[in-house]
């Protein structure tokens, strides 16, 4: 019964305690907006290099379409950057969600603060011994299918036109290959290295899919209405 009292007494946080934690919160909620920010700033770098490549490549008509196949390369080194760093937005942010849901949460509810499912523990040993909570394949696969999808996507149409219909269209097929042929790589062996570079990240991003978390997780039916936008409407 000493053991049980001394436990209650051990995860009843005071004034102190919150006001504590509430600055904790502050901290962690501040770490995972800098990272948010370094996140949209690779996204950034990848849209106007992608820009000016399209520019430069449809600038005349002589222009080569060496550009889009540089700035796919390009690309690719963004989104290597961008997985390494949501890897660390992922790291705080699930923090401050863990403070979110179990500490602000109860209070919210009436119920005080509570730890009967041990989420002080859990982070008190996170703050210990810190580990990253996804891996570097799963991040880039996560970025993939949000934004760099489109980004590659937007490469590869705007290639075909340029081999297909820029500066005039093609008679045969044969022409492809000379248009598409950068120096002394013929234009067969460029399309395959390029087959091959897009058809990567499509595997990344489908393995990755089935291991995003929550994936399996039954969620509940939208409500009819909604009680936060009613809330915050005065209704």
């Amino acid at each position: 019964m000493d053991d049980v009292k001394e436990r209650v007494q051990q995860t009843t946080f005071d004034g102190a305690a919150i006001t504590a934690l509430s600055h904790l919160y502050r901290g962690e909620l501040y770490r995972s907006t800098v990272w948010r920010t370094r996140l949209d700033a690779t996204t950034n770098w990848a849209v106007l290099t992608t820009g000016i490549a399209l520019s430069l490549t449809f600038s005349s008509a002589s222009a080569s379409p060496l550009p889009l196949v540089l700035v796919g390369l390009l690309v690719a080194v963004f989104l290597t950057i961008e997985a390494r760093r949501y890897r660390f937005f992922d790291f705080w942010r699930i923090r401050a969600h863990i403070l979110e849901v179990n500490f602000f949460g109860p209070i919210l509810n009436g119920q005080g603060v509570r730890t009967d499912n041990h989420w002080n523990e859990i982070l008190y040993q996170d703050y210990r011994s810190p580990n990253l909570h996804i891996t570097f394949m799963e991040a880039a696969g996560r970025r993939l299918r949000r934004n760099y999808a489109w980004i590659f996507t937007i490469q590869v149409v705007a290639y075909i036109g340029k081999l297909v219909i820029h500066p005039f269209p093609i008679d045969s097929f044969s022409e492809v290959w000379a248009r598409a042929a950068i120096g002394p790589l013929p234009g067969q062996l460029v399309l395959l290295a390029g087959l091959t570079f897009h058809l990567g990240w499509m595997v990344i991003a489908y393995r990755t899919l089935q291991s995003r978390r929550g994936a399996d997780r039954v969620r509940p039916p939208r409500p009819p209405r909604d009680r936060m936008l009613d809330l915050a409407r005065g209704a």
